[in-house]
């Protein structure tokens, strides 16, 4: 019988895996750390992390499972990943977007960086009805307006709707 767990994206970090995830766990409901492992003395040599130090956390953000690594400084994240955050209201996506964002930077059409710099997509629920709607004038006009944006304002996606 094959392995029925979940597919689980592994974040690599430097040394912030157990900072991150626990941040992570604080900005969104139904999210939890489910264990920690340590590195031990076996392959020193090899990973160079002192005995003890935070390895591998695993969390879980709105019930789904994530992995954070600590593993050095080689990798880094970048813009080619991001995690979605799909937000019914503007004071869903207000809260999201002033969280993440802290100490991170902003960038266009609800995208962000944290602290961390992990790259995150702050989208309106709606805004995906929007931009699959059979008259094309009305997804453009929406495209055209979000295209301007930094966070995205539900208000005006749906003014541009509209027309």
């Amino acid at each position: 019988m094959a392995n029925k767990r979940p597919i689980t994206p592994c974040l690599w970090f430097d040394t912030q895996a157990e900072e991150a995830a626990n941040f992570y766990v604080s900005t969104f409901e139904d999210s939890k750390i489910d264990s920690i492992s340590r590195y031990g003395k076996e392959g020193f040599e090899v990973h160079g992390r002192p005995a003890g130090s935070v390895m591998t956390v695993e969390f879980r953000l709105r019930g789904n499972p994530y992995v954070a690594l600590n593993g050095g400084p080689h990798f880094k994240f970048s813009e080619a990943i991001s995690l979605q955050v799909f937000c019914d209201t503007q004071s869903e996506i207000d809260r999201y977007w002033a969280e993440l964002s802290r100490g991170g930077e902003e960038s266009q059409c609800g995208w962000l960086k944290d602290r961390f710099g992990l790259s995150w997509q702050i989208i309106p629920t709606v805004s995906s009805e929007m931009l699959v709607d059979k008259d094309e004038r009305k997804s453009q006009r929406v495209t055209r307006a979000f295209l301007q944006m930094r966070k995205f304002d539900i208000a005006a996606l749906q003014r541009a709707y509209a027309g």
